[in-house]
């Protein structure tokens, strides 16, 4: 049954469709009989969905609506909101995980019976799946000395946990199945009511028969990812190559039975870690939502138990009897409203009270609190913790009493803020090991990537994880120039306490500088010769030339192209296929750049759009001129997000000819859009001359030679800016002549 309370904007039926948002209100001018805004606001109205593709149907334009975008337009419109769909999504996908028969015997009969019958199938999955056990709504201690993470009685508002009767729980060492109240605690997830679930029902059935062609994991993922994709300012993201070194470096020193996060985010952390059935993972965030969205997302992901809470870490810490094995955490950076003035006989502070400025070294106390002797915490900092003033005296005690193991200092473009470079910090509670003499400085700022591609994760992960096994093996390590060296305690206990490593790294050996110079300098000279050679001949004038033209719409109708768009689902014929894990995906960035595929696939993108050579790609974000085709060096990448696919028919469309016109800038200025921050391009609206297939052929080899001239000026660049940067350095290093 479809829910005539989902609603959907112009931008989603536009989707929906296959047109741009200007089809749309041409439809709504044209068309007396397409529905009438039930929500929304004047300028931005939205639809009910039903009724949406009821009118599109019945006028043709719309043969069936793809599984997944209607899956996401349900969840997106939901009355609710998306996050509350979202939570109510993951625990019905948590039940077709643990016990899919029980999902098909109460999924059998009326949204009604379904709604009743839900609460009590999730309590049963939700209690044991999330550490706890039910005694009627009560938390409990297990056996196992876990705390209650997730269990309410039906009657508790399920997003409104601050309104609701206060859980019952406890971290302090207890018996067995002894109820102790702790007003400070707030479980991630509850079992929702029926009545909650009863506007969602539509959604979780469409969504129970998407997991049964994709699995219930991924459609959580690809559901999850769309709402994080769909609002990118409302969260901060860790990388998942940063996400894995950070939990390679916590499990070189030993395989972790507690992991937790104090500031757990989207889950990324965690989800890294190589999590096994024995093991514990723990979570808490500040954001009930995102508490809720990453238990769930962490219980799909392993057979792990995981213990989530929402609430202020710093202020209301919902585990203060854990000691874990590790620490990981990406905390909130340059907070001001941490806590100070309540905190301040914290007995967290054992480094020192840290001052209102430095939030992030009380996130450190935290963690160190928080570990066992022998366990490892890793953060990621901003440089500027490794050396302000206002935090000398805790990074001095820190360093004297051993607590901080390494500082990393990682590329440009690592996280977000994308342009610092920030740090990543390992720390162990001392207690009954040794104090360490000498910390790690490590530095891995020239494995930064070209243009917005991101770093070399990959010589960043060998260098940095090479030096800690090494350091933490022997205690300390041989100096490697411009990379990396263990510095005794006692030359960082100066005036400042500068952690940052560059500042305590000798600069690379000479002789490698200087033949490395010299061969970017011949690398230049031949891209330059080869440039000059490419240079397009002088232009003819030729006479006005006026062609019957066609658009990209057109074509795409007739059979002459197919048009696809970054997370597409599956359809025959077009390539789309369930992509191997690592396939390397072609971004947005990686277009307007003219460089490799440098994103990476998520959970949710199993099932995804691949490209073949011969393939256009357009960005449609950002106002730029731009279509590339595919070569064979890019083929089988994935297509991103903001792009669209152009794959021409050979025998009717020549790919350099097509992608040649496309990058008019006329052609581009009458297909564009503008809003207040960004330009949008309407690929279907641009146009191009109808020629018979030898003329385009000529027009396509003249295109395909001014790519190759555009390839090599912009690689003479590169290594020209390569050049300089390196004569600045070696000359002002002294590991250059000026001779």
């Amino acid at each position: 049954m479809q829910d005539n309370a989902t609603e959907v904007t112009a931008a989603g039926i536009a989707r929906l469709a296959g047109v741009g948002r200007a089809a749309v209100s041409n439809w709504r001018r044209r068309h007396g009989d397409f529905p009438k805004p039930v929500g929304g606001t004047e300028t931005s109205p939205s639809f009910a969905l039903a009724e949406v593709e009821s009118w599109l149907r019945k006028q043709g334009k719309l043969a069936e609506v793809p599984l997944r975008e209607r899956v996401w337009q349900q969840l997106a419109g939901h009355p609710e909101g998306p996050v509350t769909a979202l939570v109510h999504v993951g625990c019905v996908m948590l039940l077709i995980q643990e016990r899919p028969t029980v999902w098909l015997d109460i999924s059998a009969g009326s949204d009604e019976r379904l709604a009743a019958m839900l609460p009590g199938a999730l309590n049963d999955v939700i209690g044991p799946r999330f550490g706890v056990e039910s005694t009627r709504g009560v938390h409990t201690r297990r056996p196992d000395g876990g705390a209650a993470a997730v269990n309410m009685p039906e009657a508790v508002n399920t997003e409104n946990p601050q309104n609701s009767p206060p859980p019952v729980n406890t971290h302090a060492p207890v018996k067995p199945a002894t109820a102790v109240h702790t007003p400070a605690f707030h479980a991630a997830v509850h079992t929702p009511t029926g009545p909650q679930l009863l506007p969602s029902v539509p959604l979780v059935r469409g969504a129970a028969e998407l997991a049964g062609e994709f699995g219930a994991r991924q459609t959580f993922e690809f559901l999850l990812g769309r709402h994080l994709d769909a609002n990118p300012r409302q969260y901060t993201l860790t990388p998942a190559e940063l996400a894995g070194l950070m939990a390679d470096l916590a499990d070189l020193t030993g395989p972790a039975r507690t992991v937790l996060d104090p500031a757990c985010g989207t889950g990324a952390l965690l989800r890294a870690v190589d999590s096994r059935p024995d093991q514990a993972l723990y979570a808490q965030d500040s954001a009930p939502d995102l508490a809720a969205l990453t238990a769930l997302r962490l219980a799909l992901h392993s057979r792990a138990t995981v213990r989530g809470a929402a609430g202020d870490t710093l202020r209301a810490d919902a585990f203060p009897e854990l000691r874990a094995d590790a620490v990981l955490c990406h905390p909130p950076f340059n907070e001001r409203n941490w806590g100070h003035d309540e905190l301040a006989y914290d007995p967290r502070w054992e480094y020192g009270f840290p001052a209102r400025t430095e939030s992030e070294l009380a996130w450190v106390q935290h963690a160190l609190a928080r570990l066992a002797d022998g366990g490892t915490a890793v953060l990621l900092m901003p440089p500027a913790t490794a050396s302000r003033r206002s935090g000398r005296r805790i990074r001095a005690d820190l360093l004297r009493r051993g607590a901080l193991r390494a500082v990393i200092a990682l590329p440009v473009g690592a996280a977000p803020p994308y342009n610092i470079p920030l740090h990543v910090w390992v720390l162990s509670r001392p207690g009954r090991t040794p104090v360490t003499p000498e910390v790690l400085l490590v530095d891995t700022g020239r494995f930064a990537g070209e243009a917005r591609g991101g770093p070399d994760w990959q010589a960043v992960r060998d260098a940095a994880l090479d030096a800690w096994r090494d350091f933490a093996r022997e205690g300390r390590l041989a100096e490697r120039p411009g990379l990396a060296r263990s510095v005794p305690v006692i030359e960082l206990l100066d005036d400042d306490v500068d952690l940052a490593p560059a500042r305590h790294l000798p600069p690379p050996a000479a002789a490698d500088g200087a033949e490395q110079l010299a061969e970017v300098r011949q690398r230049l000279g031949e891209t330059l010769r080869l440039t000059a050679e490419l240079t397009p001949p002088t232009a003819t004038t030729a006479p006005a030339t006026r062609w019957p033209l066609t658009t990209v719409g057109e074509l795409a109708r007739g059979g002459a192209l197919v048009l696809r768009t970054g997370g597409t689902a599956h359809t025959p014929g077009t390539g789309t296929a369930a992509a191997p894990a690592r396939v390397p995906v072609l971004t947005d960035h990686d277009v307007l750049a003219g460089s490799r595929p440098s994103g990476t696939l998520t959970d949710g993108d199993d099932e995804t759009l691949l490209t073949e050579p011969g393939d256009v790609v357009v960005p449609v974000l950002g106002g730029g001129s731009v279509a590339r085709v595919v070569d064979e060096a890019t083929a089988g990448a994935a297509l991103g997000r903001s792009l669209v696919l152009l794959r021409p028919d050979p025998s009717a469309l020549d790919p350099w000819f097509l992608a040649g016109f496309l990058r008019g800038t006329a052609n581009n200025r009458q297909a564009s859009s503008y809003a207040s921050t960004a330009t949008r391009l309407d690929v279907r609206r641009l146009q191009l001359p109808r020629l018979p297939l030898a003329e385009q052929l000529r027009y396509g080899a003249r295109f395909r030679a001014m790519d190759e001239f555009e390839r090599a000026l912009r690689h003479a660049g590169q290594l020209g800016e390569q050049l300089l940067r390196g004569m600045y350095d070696g000359l002002t290093d002294g590991t250059v002549a000026p001779e």
